[in-house]
């Protein structure tokens, strides 16, 4: 489970909707008390920011909307509570280059 740090237009289309698509579980983990992956370092550096997750969400859902994708599954706002900003990271920006990089996709990174 990955939530990249990477702005949305730079991602290829793997990358976009698989994190789409990972937030989404994200989401119902956090929101819904979910026990499984609750300690996954990615669920941890979410608690407390999803309003930060929420606009996370609707950047990507603007990218994807740009490319051409439906978007069937909003987020509901009411729930998009805590920091705005995300200022916790589980690799640094230059390792997320990195790591995408090497999986030899075609982000723009």
């Amino acid at each position: 489970m990955r939530i990249w740090d990477i702005p949305p237009e730079n991602m290829c289309r793997n990358h976009l909707l698989g994190e789409h698509r990972e937030l989404h579980a994200l989401w119902s983990i956090i929101t819904n008390s979910k026990k499984a992956y609750a300690h996954h370092p990615e669920t941890l550096r979410w608690r407390g920011k999803l309003k930060a997750l929420y606009l996370r969400h609707e950047a990507l859902v603007r990218e994807m909307t740009k490319r051409g994708y439906k978007h069937h599954t909003p987020l509901d706002p009411a729930l998009a509570t805590g920091k705005a900003v995300q200022d916790e990271f589980v690799n640094t920006y230059e390792e997320q280059v990195r790591i995408l990089k090497e999986r030899g996709y075609e982000c723009r990174v």
